[in-house]
């Protein structure tokens, strides 16, 4: 086996944990039991002992596709040769009733629907990370995988065998026929459970596609371009945790930012701005559901928060602070790509910015789901009353620098969004609040901005105080309404953006880097790709700017065609775009998606004419 590219990968998951599955039919990432679980599965950071659970053909050269079962997030890889057709059906269940006794499972269906097909299974985990040792044995059932830290069960009626780590079948199925596999957690002591029979794993199967089809049925955007948004509202959904409402960043720790290279990072993670942006994404089209959900795991993260103390820019899912950062140095990364990281050194950072995000999404929760009580003002009243007292400290901003802090224009706009968001609520709800000081910063962050975020050198907003590096963040801006999108300063800075590396814009081919990571500011080894999710801000920006002048809401709707076009096989993005359009950095990832929504709701309102909000 050698690596898959990152775009040959679709996601399966059950709101607890993910799973990604190759297009050759190999699962090589999976944590249980949770999302920021050790890994079991983690061939796609290390090709040799990091694990996978395969099944495909036997025979080699047989082409492969992979597609969504309609409007769900079921997958299917299909298997295409001369001798026969067969399909692999993956998923996790969901939407049972909690009783039942196949919550918690990983089912993979094979069928042929046309001639006949042998195939083989090879099931190798590797328990935490590959750094823990497990034995196999075969059952009545199917096979157990035992180790210190957790057991797994595989039941299949297919005749399985073992060589003390890994389990192997090989089966021959003609038309009509199916065979199934379901990998399932055991508690200590437990054996295999037989695996469903056809009918009842049909049942499973409907179940889940159904518990799809209804939650999708919520979605109110019914605009251009209702496939691929439908989609990224799945792959958001793949990405809320259930049980706590935390939203994940991506399920996928390490995926390098450019092959090779050591920027790595484990996006497992609720981060505040991430999760906001995410809630305000699937607030946008009818999903106000999640947004209670992740409102009150937040909620309960203001609680913790001392008087005079900030909050965390990510947490655990389960709201835990510590992430201590450490490397595995045993795995060899994606293609070579070390250190391999997991947890992350970013929750002692101070990002000021969450606190713009925050109280945006705030302000729509309380506008759209459900009015704000008075208990959770006050804890937000607290948190604008710290930031009216430290705005003004440089920090790491929404990037995450580590070559240390600076007065990053972007957190000072968000701080700007805080007070003026802090402002709206409480006079929409005529809370009690401290107006007149809140005012006052407002004001002042505004001027601050206008006068030393801003270069005359370069005719546009820069990334921090005192420098003249442009960064992509800055497209924002008339998107939270800090700029009208057609002020003159406004113009100038996407047009300064919106041009060539070369000419010393961050647009390359469409594509939108951060800003420029060759000037060592970042305190970072190596390059980057572009980053996607600044692309639809840019589509964004193009579209609000295009409300006066049509040929850039041309533009955008020409640009966002384009960025459709990389998406991957079944519509997913990673973090970033390389030089030869391959995937990079974590995937799917939520912030991503969450653009590509709101790109796609405010361009298909303007292409009708409609103004934006």
């Amino acid at each position: 086996m050698t690596y898959q590219p990152i775009e040959h990968y679709g996601i399966i998951g059950n709101m607890r944990t993910a799973a990604l599955v190759g297009l050759n039919g190999s699962i090589d990432w999976l944590c249980l039991p949770f999302f920021d679980s050790p890994s079991v599965f983690a061939a796609i950071l290390d090709d040799r002992q990091g694990g996978r659970f395969e099944i495909g053909p036997r025979e080699d050269g047989v082409r492969t596709k992979q597609f969504y079962w309609p409007e769900t997030n079921v997958l299917v890889t299909r298997f295409l040769s001369p001798d026969g057709v067969g399909e692999l059906e993956d998923f996790m269940p969901t939407g049972l009733p909690r009783e039942s006794p196949w919550h918690d499972q990983l089912i993979r269906r094979v069928k042929v629907t046309r001639g006949t097909l042998a195939f083989r299974m090879s099931c190798r985990p590797a328990f935490d990370y590959a750094r823990m040792p497990h034995r196999a044995r075969i059952e009545e059932h199917g096979a157990v995988f035992e180790s210190a830290v957790l057991n797994l069960g595989l039941a299949s009626a297919v005749p399985l065998t073992c060589d003390g780590e890994s389990v192997h079948a090989t089966f021959s199925l003609q038309e009509g026929e199916e065979a199934i596999f379901v990998l399932r957690p055991l508690k200590a002591e437990e054996g295999c459970r037989r695996s469903p029979s056809n009918t009842e794993t049909q049942d499973i199967f409907e179940h889940t596609v159904n518990y799809w089809h209804r939650w999708l049925s919520k979605c109110t955007y019914t605009g251009r371009w209702r496939e691929i948004v439908y989609r990224s509202a799945l792959t958001l959904k793949l990405m809320t945790f259930e049980p706590t409402g935390a939203i994940i960043a991506a399920p996928t720790c390490s995926l390098p930012e450019s092959i090779g290279g050591g920027r790595n990072w484990d996006y497992r993670y609720t981060w505040i701005r991430d999760a906001a942006f995410t809630m305000y994404g699937l607030l946008r089209i009818g999903f106000t559901e999640e947004a209670h959900a992740f409102m009150q795991w937040l909620d309960a993260r203001f609680g913790e928060v001392e008087e005079d103390g900030p909050l965390q820019i990510v947490y655990g899912i389960d709201g835990r602070h510590d992430l201590k950062e450490e490397t595995l140095d045993h795995l060899d990364g994606y293609r070579g790509s070390r250190p391999v990281r997991i947890g992350n050194g970013a929750y002692r950072q101070l990002q000021l910015d969450i606190f713009g995000e925050l109280l945006d999404s705030l302000y729509l929760y309380n506008k759209y789901v459900m009015p704000i009580g008075y208990d959770a003002w006050e804890r937000i009243r607290r948190r604008l009353n710290w930031l009216c007292e430290h705005w003004q400290q440089p920090d790491e901003g929404i990037w995450e620098v580590r070559g240390g802090r600076r007065h990053f224009v972007y957190s000072k706009m968000m701080c700007w969004v805080a007070m003026d968001r802090g402002i709206r609520l409480a006079d929409k709800r005529s809370f009690p609040a401290d107006r007149d000081r809140w005012q006052r910063i407002r004001d002042q962050i505004c001027e601050e901005i206008m006068s030393k975020g801003w270069s005359e050198k370069r005719q546009a907003f820069v990334q921090h105080y005192d420098g003249e590096s442009l960064d992509a963040s800055n497209l924002i801006m008339p998107l939270v309404f800090f700029m009208s999108p057609n002020d003159p300063r406004m113009l100038s800075t996407l047009h300064a953006i919106n041009r060539s590396p070369k000419e010393g814009g961050l647009v390359s081919d469409g594509l939108v880097y951060r800003y420029d990571s060759a000037n060592g500011e970042d305190g970072l080894q190596g390059r980057e790709g572009t980053f996607t999710m600044c692309s639809f801000w840019l589509v964004e920006a193009l579209t609000r700017a295009g409300h006066v002048d049509r040929e850039k809401l041309t533009e955008a709707r020409l640009l966002f065609e384009r960025m459709l076009g990389h998406a991957n096989h079944v519509g997913l993005y990673a973090e970033e775009i390389g030089d030869s359009g391959e995937a990079l950095g974590n995937f799917p990832q939520a912030f991503t998606h969450l653009a590509l929504i709101s790109a796609a709701f405010n361009l298909d309102r303007a292409l009708d004419g409609g103004h934006h909000n």
